[in-house]
């Protein structure tokens, strides 16, 4: 289970950013077609808008995107080096700013400024104090019809097959991935659950519209989930609805294949 000092340790000092975390987006094909292939239809509705907040941003593949989307982006992440990378990448643009943090606060954030707040592939290493931390505060964050949309962990509702599958090693452990019997956990945060985002939701005044529920790099286990908030009192305010999507990589091999061009 990653603190927020291993979180830091890993992504600011360990990790090898050379490919700017562009690989996690091979499967799709890359960032951009990661993005218009299954970011973007999930979050149409919500933008353009006036101030985006990135929380986690990494070197910026979805802040690449996200300056088009909005007069204001305002990316926030606990790694010096993300952020100065992202200063860097991003130099010629007017509408970025800037923030380092310490893994769970927003208090640089002013109150009632953000029409949407977004994360995605960042967060599923977060633990649920860090998620609860941050949802608390994007209570007030948010203006009255703001709307996050947040990629976290969901791996905590199959703690016990995870933790028989971890004492099972070598070529017998190999076998049984490759069979899919077991999975890898791929460092998700085994605190954190859709149910318990949805509580910490409510708790801080939020109501939770949507949560689906997916495999991310697993064959049936959905150890992920993208949810979709906004205040109790917005008029995006529904009773939540929750699906299981458990075709994820499906459709993630299948936008590779659309989104490879043959060379001329």
């Amino acid at each position: 289970m990653p603190t927020v000092e291993q979180n830091l340790q890993e992504w600011n000092i360990n990790y090898d950013w050379t490919k700017e975390g562009e690989e996690w987006s091979s499967v799709w094909g890359g960032s951009e077609a990661q993005w218009f292939g299954v970011i973007l239809p999930r979050i149409h509705a919500f933008i353009p808008t006036g101030t985006i907040l990135e929380i986690a941003p990494g070197f910026g593949r979805w802040t690449n995107q996200l300056k088009n989307y909005c007069e204001h982006l305002v990316i926030v992440d606990l790694a010096e080096n993300c952020i100065s990378a992202c200063q860097q990448r991003f130099a010629s643009e007017s509408n970025i700013t800037y923030h380092v943090n310490d893994g769970k606060s927003l208090a640089m954030v002013p109150e009632n400024s953000i029409d949407f707040v977004f994360s995605f592939d960042s967060l599923v290493h977060a633990e649920a104090d860090v998620i609860q931390a941050y949802l608390n505060q994007l209570a007030k964050k948010l203006k009255s019809n703001g709307v996050g949309f947040i990629h976290h962990s969901n791996i905590g509702g199959y703690r016990r097959v995870f933790a028989i599958g971890e004492r099972i090693s070598g070529r017998l452990r190999n076998l049984l991935i490759q069979r899919g019997v077991i999975d890898e956990n791929h460092d998700r945060a085994f605190t954190m659950t859709a149910p318990l985002f949805e509580k910490y939701c409510d708790q801080a005044g939020l109501q939770c519209v949507s949560q689906e529920l997916v495999n991310w790099g697993t064959k049936k286990r959905l150890i992920d989930c993208f949810s979709v908030f906004t205040p109790k009192m917005s008029p995006w305010a529904r009773p939540n609805e929750v699906i299981e999507n458990s075709d994820l990589m499906k459709e993630a091999h299948m936008i590779r294949r659309l989104s490879l061009k043959k060379k001329p």
